[in-house]
């Protein structure tokens, strides 16, 4: 609790100096902060949101003792960044009052909040906590309970497809950090990212959307971000990671790619991005404006990937995916259906779903 405190103190000192807030605001903030090593104490509250190991058996205790703690009207929530909102709720007696809200890192800045209901989960709940986060000056996205929900699940490529080209020997991870902050504008690279998160959080969710969504290959974790944890190359934690962290920045003297590399490595990571973020439209994980708001707020990243693959032409995104998947071979680069059918009736990829073919009505309506 006093780590917590200390934390706590050190977030709102920084936005004091940013100017964010003034020292009596944060004064009243810290203020309305109890803190306790009773469950008991949470009796009364109106809302209880979880945020404790990523462990089911560890998780569903705690929600257990709360259910026979609160009061019926009273709800939680659990700030989950992959694992199943229903399953969870499976032990409650009530699992209409349970659902999802989940945080990002650090919470005090990052304005998304995925709320996530599950299959019991009541509609007036959801309202009420995508109001109450509102409120909060959070931007809510509903999302739907799969794994890794949006975020989680959409920015895979980001990690994932420049670790592979780590170990083909396309670039170093300065070289790529480089390439997608000055062609993309992205805040981190995603080595920096990765060092910052922490290798060993990182590859745990990749490897358990991996194993939720059945081995599909587009999630595949990497050999060396394995090697990486087991050497205990954990990032900024551990001072080591892909970068040296002898000061507060990595620091590397290489070159960085010619500027027609550094583009065709930036373009390998967007256009999975993009391909990815179509598939959670078409699966229904969100609407178009939970998907964009979700990765811009979120991560950071500076641009919605619907509307930047607009930006970008949906030919071209099209006929990048198409390259990779003849030089590979590899389902991961598959083009989405969703991508295929946008090309071909010249629809935009910002627009919502609204009728979803078979795709067999075609062949229904020709003669036989």
């Amino acid at each position: 609790l006093k780590d917590a405190q200390a934390s706590y103190e050190k977030v709102f000192k920084r936005l004091v100096e940013k100017g964010r807030y003034t020292s009596e605001e944060v004064t009243e903030i810290l203020g309305r902060i109890t803190m306790s090593t009773t469950m008991s104490d949470l009796r009364a509250a109106d809302l209880v949101i979880e945020a404790i190991v990523e462990d089911v058996a560890v998780k569903q205790k705690v929600f257990t003792e709360l259910e026979s703690l609160l009061a019926p009207e009273a709800i939680i929530a659990t700030n989950t960044s992959s694992l199943s909102v229903t399953g969870l709720a499976s032990v409650l007696s009530h699992q209409e009052r349970f659902l999802g809200l989940h945080f990002f890192n650090p919470a005090p800045l990052l304005k998304l909040v995925e709320v996530v209901p599950g299959i019991n989960t009541d509609d007036s709940v959801l309202d009420a906590m995508k109001g109450l986060m509102t409120s909060w000056g959070k931007v809510p996205a509903i999302a739907k309970d799969t794994p890794g929900f949006i975020v989680n699940r959409i920015a895979r490529p980001f990690y994932g497809e420049s670790l592979r080209m780590l170990e083909e020997g396309i670039a170093t991870p300065f070289q790529i950090d480089h390439a997608i902050k000055t062609e993309g504008g992205f805040r981190m690279g995603p080595f920096e990212l990765m060092d910052l998160i922490g290798n060993d959080i990182n590859l745990k969710v990749t490897q358990t959307v991996f194993e939720a969504f059945h081995y599909d290959p587009r999630f595949m974790p990497s050999f060396l971000q394995q090697r990486m944890v087991e050497a205990g190359r954990l990032g900024r934690k551990s001072g080591l990671g892909y970068f040296q962290y002898d000061s507060s920045e990595p620091q590397s003297a290489e070159q960085p790619l010619s500027a027609e590399r550094s583009k065709a490595v930036f373009l390998r990571v967007l256009v999975l991005l993009i391909n990815e973020a179509l598939d959670a439209l078409a699966r229904r994980i969100g609407r178009v404006e939970d998907i964009e708001n979700a990765m811009k707020n979120g991560v950071n990243y500076p641009k919605g990937l619907l509307s930047w693959g607009d930006e970008l032409g949906a030919e071209f995104v099209l006929r990048c995916l198409e390259a990779l998947y003849d030089k590979y071979k590899e389902q991961r680069y598959r083009p989405h259906p969703l991508l295929l059918e946008r090309v071909a009736r010249g629809r935009s990829l910002t627009e919502d779903i609204d009728l979803v073919t078979t795709g067999l009505e075609e062949l229904v309506a020709s003669p036989s």
